[in-house]
């Protein structure tokens, strides 16, 4: 049996959390090498923010505080990733107590909580402040540590294919994180590299993932939302097509959420596979919904708050989906049995 296996599974979650704060490191130094020192002040905030908040909850429960769960500094880091280096410090502390305050404390604290706490406060900072939230810094561009207010932003991909447009962004520039986007969400091959580390761990499972980014890729290869390609033959733009996926998948933190969102302990389907394969199967239709029809260029966390609300449901219809099976396949006792064994 697998070491991890054997772990408790209180350990597991602090182990969990420990690695999530870890992986966010790698996506910062590509965020510095970017923008300069402010991501990294930025993420310091946040950890500090998230810190503080645990201590605070603590004294006012009367608990003691427990310096291995590191769960309130995983969601805070995964909140700063999410948004743009020229955030205001105020959207990026009110995005962290959203996060932690309303999205975990509020619901009773560790384990409790029905909504992922990250997306509770990218939410409320994208809904808040989407002038701040939707608006990017363009990659070399060495940012203050004040003020961002003169910095040039631009909307980026996710924008670009809001309005139906095609990007123009060349390969390695996307797979290395260079252009206008989230801190932390654009470095495609870094991303990559945090989750196999997280396979490695066992700290997240693929087959969630998986299921999101190919319902998701599907949606984008069989509807696309660029005029030019709607009503034609898919045999003559697959080409086209597969360009569109690629820009869809790797945009709009798709990826990054499908790493580090998706298989939070506490807000997926727990007891069975299947539930977690319907369950990101379902985020992947949801969050290709938020962006095609939404007010907002990303989707992801607001299709994480929709189906998280479901995801105990998506496991209680996953076990009678497999009592039914069983009572169907069940072999029929023989009528008269019990007179013949007479």
């Amino acid at each position: 049996m697998n070491k991890t296996e054997t772990m408790p599974v209180a350990l597991r979650h602090q182990r969990y959390y420990k690695d999530i704060c870890l992986m966010t490191v790698p996506l910062l130094c590509m965020a510095a090498f970017y923008y300069g020192f402010r991501p990294v002040l930025m993420a310091g905030v946040a950890l500090t923010v998230g810190n503080l908040c645990d201590r605070l909850v603590a004294v006012l429960r009367r608990r003691p505080y427990i310096p291995d769960d590191y769960s309130n500094e995983s969601f805070a880091l995964v909140i700063a990733m999410m948004l743009p280096a020229t955030c205001s410090w105020y959207v990026l502390v009110a995005a962290v107590l959203a996060g932690v305050l309303i999205g975990k404390e509020a619901f009773g604290g560790y384990s409790s909580y029905p909504f992922h706490p990250a997306a509770v406060g990218y939410v409320v900072a994208a809904v808040s402040w989407p002038e701040q939230v939707f608006k990017n810094p363009v990659p070399g561009t060495m940012l203050p540590l004040g003020s961002t207010a003169g910095v040039q932003l631009v909307a980026g991909i996710s924008g670009t294919l809001k309005n139906g447009g095609l990007p123009t962004t060349d390969t390695w520039d996307l797979l290395l994180g260079n252009y206008a986007g989230p801190m932390g969400t654009t470095a495609i091959l870094v991303i990559v590299a945090c989750a196999l580390f997280l396979l490695a761990r066992r700290d997240i499972k693929l087959y969630t993932p998986l299921a999101f980014l190919l319902v998701a890729g599907a949606i984008a290869f069989f509807f696309p939302r660029q005029g030019v390609l709607q009503g034609t033959g898919i045999l003559e733009t697959v080409a086209a097509r597969l360009t569109i996926v690629k820009y869809e998948l790797l945009s709009g933190a798709m990826l990054f959420g499908a790493v580090f969102l998706m298989n939070e302990p506490f807000t997926a389907p727990r007891r069975h596979r299947s539930g977690r394969i319907l369950y990101g199967a379902l985020l992947g239709a949801v969050a290709m919904g938020f962006r095609y029809f939404g007010v907002y260029e990303t989707g992801i966390c607001f299709a994480l708050l929709a189906v998280n609300s479901i995801s105990e449901w998506l496991d209680i219809l996953v076990e009678k989906f497999f009592a039914l099976r069983h009572r169907v396949s069940a072999p029929k006792p023989q009528e008269g049995g019990a007179a013949d064994a007479n």
